[in-house]
């Protein structure tokens, strides 16, 4: 069997668009920058696709020091991020973390696009997974996100229109292993790196909305439901964490090093 790296995808803010990469050195919170910025609302909730459809659209760029998000209909936000202004409470999914506030003219940037008064805060301290001993930014709850390219082939048989894979905003995919052969792997050897898969994730409104539109439908919630209602949750893809740190680039050769028993 040969498998290979054929898609990694950081997403620099929180429920905006994926940066697609080349390559990448992972670190221990994942691809570079991945949900370092998170918009959050004045009570701190954190804003997501998941009510806000439109953010689908945002498509942001970070290089390390400075954030760039383009939008239809608006002048693109070029934001120098800074890492002292003032820290804020902020919550994802009711877990407490932290965000450096990036100022007013960011915040207006986005309360206006959006339509909902909201800050853009820089993730700050430490966050760790609830399993598997890893650490993350603003993502939902894990570091990486894999998804086999031929699981979502498998579901688009059964679907009347095909959806492409941004819909589930994975941050690697792989090919090679087989129709939701994620599930079955523990240690995945990707390129230098070696991952581990922690808990299959469980999917969302999300996946239904058009990633280039921002229109919603019902698809593919509704078929996924059909088989791959797993634990009272539908699931697709794997979480995973980092086990050895280096660089990743497509074309990578995938090698399972364990399964799960």
């Amino acid at each position: 069997m040969t498998a290979t790296l054929t898609e990694l995808n950081a997403y620099p803010l929180k429920s905006g668009g994926g940066t697609a990469l080349r390559s990448a050195v992972l670190t221990s919170r994942g691809l570079p920058h991945d949900r370092e910025f998170m918009l959050a609302a004045p009570s701190g909730r954190f804003l997501s696709q998941r009510d806000l459809a439109g953010m689908a659209l945002m498509r942001p760029s970070y290089d390390g020091e400075v954030l760039t998000v383009d939008a239809p209909g608006t002048s693109p936000l070029v934001h120098k991020a800074v890492d002292n202004g003032e820290v804020l409470d902020v919550t994802v999914h009711r877990h407490e973390v932290q965000g450096v506030d990036q100022g007013d003219e960011a915040a207006g940037w986005f309360s206006a696009l959006l339509d909902t008064d909201c800050r853009l805060v820089r993730f700050t301290g430490h966050r760790a997974t609830s399993r598997g001993g890893g650490e993350l930014m603003f993502a939902d709850g894990y570091p990486l996100l894999v998804v086999s390219a031929e699981s979502l082939a498998d579901l688009n048989a059964r679907l009347d229109e095909p959806l492409p894979m941004n819909r589930f905003r994975p941050s690697l995919v792989v090919e090679g292993l087989g129709a939701y052969a994620e599930d079955s792997v523990r240690l995945l050897r990707i390129g230098e790196t070696v991952i581990e898969m922690v808990k299959a994730c469980a999917r969302c409104v999300i996946t239904t909305t058009d990633q280039e539109t921002g229109e919603r439908g019902r698809e593919p919630l509704r078929t996924l439901a059909s088989y791959r209602t797993i634990d009272r949750g539908i699931r697709f893809g794997q979480n995973a964490v980092p086990r050895t740190l280096g660089t990743l680039a497509l074309g990578d050769p995938v090698e399972i090093l364990e399964r799960r028993d």
